[in-house]
């Protein structure tokens, strides 16, 4: 596992993946099942920087990507891979099921539309729900509530902890990991990639880019098909998990040319969630994830048309994600048409090279999907390499405090007198568990990376309390000084040095300032 220094540039992998997001990382598990050798590359200091963290959390039903499309095959097929496989990875799931809100006739009928269009996909036990029904499954919804479409097999996850079990799970099974490794450029010579990184090169016999936001740039350095990422941002808020049941399934509203709309749904930490927006990004706002007082107010007011009394004092946290919208590219390299399906493909022109971009949503659904469909192109495309009989299936997690019960709690902290050290008071996370975040095969470097492997940080409080303590455990646990743990990489740095370093001068003329 690579985390900085001189890498070993005469190794010749068989696949490179370029970004470690949901996709990446379900890509590097499915391979890590072969005797082929993988490296998984990531520019940021963790898996799950980038869409992947800040999302909806949803695993779509397949209802509505148009039939006949890689969007509705592997979302259905990703669907239904998710329950067993969030056994096997101890991530967080559960299958709560979805409704889609008609608020109007015209929104009745594109239930029908909806209706329709699941059953072509394969969705199974889809239904629409009258108004009474409809009221009984959710008693906050607005009297204006018509009908629904409901999809019994909908759930939702963490998308970060999954991400972090896909690419564990890899590693334990021998791919390689390399954080803070930004690919400049790509060249083929004699049959092998080169990458060109910060850190030294990267040889490999096949890529797959699956960078996100940044795959059309990928896709350019290698030559490959030209097309363009359109960022479009959306908007979220958080409320305490002291409102769980304002909602019972997920709530979605009748989809529009921008996307699924607004929805209001639980999380699988028991906090509900509402959003997003959908702002398309301009070029200097590249991969922007603030929020504004004025797009919260537009999701809140959309949000009241399915719950009208969303308790707003109970909001803990906002947040944007970017979603990648894959576009044609016209003559002058901007963006044009939209390519309404996901690009998962060998390069017609740079053969070895595979995309997997354009993975909006629901990519999140499909990404185990993803990962077999992409499997089979390398195969297709000519990787030789064999089904390992030693394939580590399951991976260890964490056992949460917060979640067991007594008899567990008292055996975990026999077992491990960490367990009995509460650092984060909001989610009663524990000493051991942020120990254990940082010593696993993939572990956390950094304050956030510790945040979304325990929650240490996510409560009411937003790690108003922890943050110290967690900072303090990083620093002892990784051998460096406080001084130097960072928040999310880089120049992150949670601490500028002690208190009683700065003389009284220096703090009267901050006070000052």
């Amino acid at each position: 596992m690579f985390a900085g220094g001189i890498m070993n540039s005469m190794i010749t992998y068989d696949v490179a993946i370029i970004g470690a997001g949901i996709t990446g990382a379900c890509i590097a598990r499915e391979l890590a099942k072969t005797s082929a050798r993988i490296a998984l590359i990531e520019k940021e200091n963790d898996v799950a920087c980038g869409s992947s963290k800040a999302n909806s959390a949803i695993v779509h039903g397949g209802f509505d990507p148009v039939p006949g499309t890689l969007m509705a095959r592997l979302n259905v097929r990703g669907s239904e891979l998710y329950p067993e496989l969030a056994k096997k990875l101890h991530f967080d799931y559960e299958n709560n099921g979805s409704l889609v809100i008609a608020f109007d006739e015209q929104g009745r009928t594109l239930l029908n539309t909806l209706l329709e269009r699941g059953r072509k996909n394969g969705v199974k036990d889809l239904r629409i729900v009258e108004s009474e029904e409809l009221h009984d499954m959710e008693p906050n919804l607005g009297d204006n509530s018509l009908a629904a479409l409901y999809s019994p097999t909908a759930g939702i996850m963490c998308p970060y902890k999954a991400t972090w079990a896909f690419a564990e799970s890899a590693v334990i099974n021998g791919a390689e990991f390399f954080r803070n490794t930004a690919v400049h450029a790509i060249e083929k010579t004699d049959g092998i990639f080169v990458l060109r990184t910060g850190h030294g090169e990267i040889r490999a016999k096949y890529v797959v880019n699956a960078a996100g936001i940044f795959a059309d740039k990928v896709s350019a350095m290698a030559g490959a098909r030209k097309f363009v990422i359109k960022q479009r941002r959306g908007e979220y808020c958080l409320l305490d998990n002291n409102c769980k049941s304002l909602v019972n399934h997920t709530l979605f509203q009748t989809p529009t040319a921008l996307g699924k709309g607004v929805l209001v749904t639980q999380t699988v930490d028991g906090n509900i969630l509402i959003g997003p927006s959908a702002d398309d990004q301009s070029g200097d706002m590249d991969g922007y994830t603030g929020t504004t007082a004025a797009s919260q107010a537009d999701v809140l007011a959309k949000a009241s048309l399915t719950i009208p009394d969303i308790p707003r004092g109970n909001i803990i946290n906002s947040f944007a994600g970017i979603r990648a919208i894959a576009c044609e590219a016209d003559a002058n390299g901007n963006a044009g048409e939209s390519i309404e399906d996901f690009i998962i493909e060998e390069d017609a022109n740079v053969k070895g090279f595979i995309n997997a971009s354009g993975i909006c949503s629901p990519g999140l659904s499909a990404a185990p999907a993803i990962a077999e469909y992409v499997a089979e192109l390398l195969k297709s495309a000519g990787l030789a390499v064999k089904k390992r009989d030693d394939f580590i299936e399951e991976r260890k997690g964490i056992t949460a405090f917060h979640t067991a019960d007594i008899a567990m709690r008292l055996k975990l902290i026999k077992e491990d007198p960490l367990y009995g050290q509460i650092i984060c008071r909001c989610e009663t996370v524990t000493e051991a568990e942020i120990v254990q975040a940082i010593r696993s095969p993939l572990g956390a470097l950094d304050v956030d990376g510790i945040k979304r492997r325990t929650r240490a940080g996510m409560g009411r409080c937003q790690s108003g309390f922890c943050s110290p303590r967690v900072t303090e455990i990083l620093s002892r646990e990784a051998h460096i000084p406080m001084t130097s743990v960072t928040k999310k990489g880089g120049a992150s740095f949670m601490l500028a040095g002690k208190t009683r370093d700065f003389s009284d001068d220096e703090s009267m003329q901050g006070a000052k300032r």
